[in-house]
């Protein structure tokens, strides 16, 4: 991939999840963080709405299938475990539900939130150690 064409790909995705945070608050959701980076991996968007902690990931593509089909399992399994650093290293928010949602963006479109898109087996985590609380 050339320089340009990734560029290009950042500005995309930094614009999709400009549209998303907006969208989510016009929704009630209180933005934490954006682009949050972790030892473990980066979430695209951490957002709070009552007690429950929404980890977003954002996908942007030509359609909602495609953008939809994008989501690995290994991006899910990672998404799992930098919550996880993330609720490890801030007790306040221990309290809270977890939840995983997927955002979809396409073209002259709004965002699609898919909310609680996958579940983590907390207790197979914990077996393995990826995360303690």
């Amino acid at each position: 991939m050339s320089r340009e064409e990734r560029q290009r790909a950042w500005r995309r995705g930094w614009w999709a999840e400009t549209l998303c945070t907006i969208a989510l608050r016009l929704h009630g959701y209180r933005i934490m963080d954006r682009r949050l980076r972790t030892p473990v991996g980066e979430i695209d968007i951490l957002a709070r709405r009552g007690q429950t902690l929404a980890v977003i990931e954002v996908k942007a593509r030509e359609d909602f299938a495609s953008a939809a089909e994008s989501v690995t399992d290994r991006q899910k399994q990672r998404l799992i475990r930098a919550a996880g650093w993330v609720v490890s290293g801030r007790p306040a928010l221990a309290a809270l539900n977890l939840r995983f949602d997927v955002m979809l963006v396409a073209p002259r479109r709004l965002p699609r939130h898919v909310v609680d898109a996958w579940r983590a087996d907390a207790q197979w985590l914990r077996s393995r150690g990826e995360i303690s609380w």
